[in-house]
């Protein structure tokens, strides 16, 4: 694997000697050094030069293409005034007050969330360290692209399961996830740690408990056994630096909706884990779904915030997955600040299938996404168009004229082969509530900021077929029992249609729910309450006066000590910033493109503060004028 880096011009060139110079190991504010920004994951920046009385005049400044695929996913990180961030088959160091290139390195099956950042120490300058698509961790010389040669084997770290997020870096630790497949027996989702400096494994936790191990007895009938999935996907983690404390939020077991070959509440799965960054010795942990049965993950790191109640600091971590529950603990022992209720929910009629009896809600704050459906909820003409109303009810009548729903985490109903269809539909979808984006946090005041979308998932549980599809990485499996859609066993499929105009032009996706389909909320930490909510992102093909929709992707949004979100995510393709106090948009730009990406904001070398998203194949780039 080689290295091909070159400097663009001679004002590139002495910025990169400055560079190769030791570069201080503390970040400066104007740094954006981590996915969330920083190793809390608070999704902040103490910035203000961007605020809420100059953003309506932010123009781009520059923009750079990574990609001629698109589809990417990604969210830079900046230091010491470059912008680092991968693009197809490639790593990328720019100036970040032009867009200069500095340096690239060409590596195959590149990442297409982020790289992290090393600072380095006394024996080490600093280090762009960064995971591929096939199993491996790089390590590049932050000044200069070079590959590191003492870092693994010639900068190389060969893994057995790899890891499609951004490398979580804390002192010389590298914190590392695992992506499986969705088979209920692979490999192990089990969460590593390595050495920054010489790559070596420091240790290995495991994410579904082992004989002799706390949780192992929440696996029954031996469904522990070769058990994959129930591991840490999502793109990042988050450490508390005062306790030394790495959090991870460890999704559901493989397969997704079914569960009668590991009955039990299976832990970790779907829980907040935290444990010693030196030893990866277990602190605590909270489930926060048992026996998951929906697919509802815990795709975002925790975010750590300091609240206040009765006069105290609450040292608290906000926890929010694809149910769009926001669990507040405390990050020091994983007690829930404001309680959690264990509720009974309704059990589906699947042979064979275990279902918990109840389910954990926070007394605060309120579900932040639809969790149920009626029959009255469905769209009609009023609400969109007579068009879009007319395909929905032809879609109800496909599922048979009518839709199971219980509430809050209802159980998948059994269709057997050659019936009519008995269709459940579940709130939230296949992608959530909220997903892998997360909540950003001021710490000025205690909000919490999160963006949640409303989508469904629908369908039943039968018997496969041999060689059947059901999802990714489930091509061909014969495991009993697993969701299958109304058009045939599967991958996901939503309540909502695909719209096209008078001309033949496709509109999008749109659901089948009456709207709002989506929105941006803004918690109080200290008070569990919501502090305001806004109806973000609008559907350009409805009426109008009808357009104000809102929608979302999986992305999340940015906060600033200038009072400012930064979201973009929605489907109608723009890139917004909203007052942080009130919710009202302050500023809007169209891309032209679809910004399923967490945004990021950084201060150059020229002193000017810059705001940042990836949109299909570049990264968009504004400032002030």
């Amino acid at each position: 694997m080689r290295s091909r880096w070159m400097v663009r011009s001679f004002g590139a060139a002495i910025l990169l000697a400055s560079l190769a110079k030791a570069a201080p190991a503390q970040f400066s504010p104007g740094d954006w050094p981590f996915y969330r920004g920083d190793v809390e994951g608070t999704g902040y920046s103490a910035l203000k030069q961007l605020n809420t009385t100059n953003v309506s005049r932010l123009t781009q400044s520059w923009s750079f293409t990574l990609s001629e695929r698109g589809g990417l996913e990604v969210t830079p990180i900046a230091v010491h005034g470059v912008v680092y961030l991968p693009g197809l088959n490639k790593i990328y160091a720019l100036d970040g007050a032009t867009g200069q290139e500095i340096w690239h390195y060409d590596v195959p099956m590149a990442p297409t969330r982020s790289v992290a950042y090393w600072p380095g120490d006394k024996a080490n300058p600093p280090r762009i360290i960064f995971t591929t698509f096939n199993r491996k961790v790089i390590a590049l010389d932050a000044a200069t692209g070079k590959i590191v040669p003492t870092f693994g084997n010639d900068g190389v770290v060969d893994l057995d399961v790899g890891y499609n997020g951004v490398p979580t870096i804390y002192k010389n630790f590298v914190f590392l996830g695992a992506s499986v497949g969705e088979l209920p027996v692979g490999p192990p989702g089990d969460t590593r740690a390595l050495d920054a400096v010489t790559g070596k494994l420091l240790w290995t936790f495991h994410t579904v408990p082992q004989p002799g191990e706390v949780g192992h007895d929440t696996w029954l009938n031996d469904g522990w056994k070769g058990r994959s999935g129930t591991n840490v996907w999502g793109w990042y983690m988050t450490v508390d630096p005062k306790s030394n404390t790495l959090f991870m939020p460890i999704g559901g077991p493989s397969p997704n909706y079914y569960g009668g070959d590991r009955p039990g509440d299976d832990l970790f799965g779907n829980s907040i884990v935290a444990v010693d960054t030196a030893t990866g010795k277990l602190k605590w942990y909270f489930q926060t779904i048992h026996h998951d049965l929906w697919d509802q993950d815990l795709p975002p790191g925790a975010a750590l915030v300091d609240l206040k109640q009765k006069g105290k600091q609450v040292p608290a971590l906000v926890v929010i997955g694809k149910t769009a529950l926001m669990f507040i603990l405390n990050r020091n022992t994983g007690k829930p600040v404001f309680g959690v209720e264990e509720r009974p929910v309704a059990k589906g009629d699947v042979p064979g299938e275990w279902y918990s009896p109840t389910q954990p809600f926070p007394v605060k704050p309120p579900p932040l996404a639809r969790m149920s459906y009626k029959p009255e909820d469905i769209v009609t003409a009023d609400d969109t168009t007579p068009e879009h109303a007319k395909a929905c009810q032809d879609l109800l009548e496909k599922n048979g004229g009518s839709l199971y729903n219980a509430g809050p985490f209802t159980g998948w109903l059994y269709h057997e082969r050659g019936t009519p269809p008995k269709t459940t539909i579940q709130f939230p979808g296949g992608t959530g509530g909220a997903n892998w984006g997360g909540a950003a946090i001021d710490p000025s005041d205690g909000y919490i900021f999160v963006q949640t979308h409303d989508m469904s998932l629908i369908g039943w549980i039968e018997e496969k077929k041999a060689g059947g599809n059901y999802g990714r990485g489930t091509e061909g499996s014969m495991q009993p029992y697993d969701r299958g859609s109304v058009e045939g066993p599967g991958p996901y499929f939503s309540f909502s249609v695909n719209m096209k105009d008078s001309s033949g032009h496709p509109l999008g996706n749109w659901p089948c729910q009456k709207p709002p389909w989506g929105k941006l909320y803004a918690i109080n930490a200290s008070t569990g309450d919501i502090a305001w909510q806004s109806v973000v992102g609008i559907t350009e093909g409805l009426p109008p006066d009808k357009q104000n929709t809102g929608g979302g992707g999986s992305a999340g949004p940015i906060a600033t000590a200038g009072g400012l979100v930064f979201i973009g995510a929605t489907p109608d393709n723009r890139f917004r910033a909203i007052d942080s106090h009130t919710g009202k948009e302050l500023w809007v730009t169209k891309l032209g493109k679809l910004a399923n990406a967490n945004p990021m904001t950084y201060r150059a070398n020229n002193g000017k503060q810059y705001v940042a998203i990836v949109a299909a194949d570049s990264v968009y780039v504004f400032a002030l004028p």
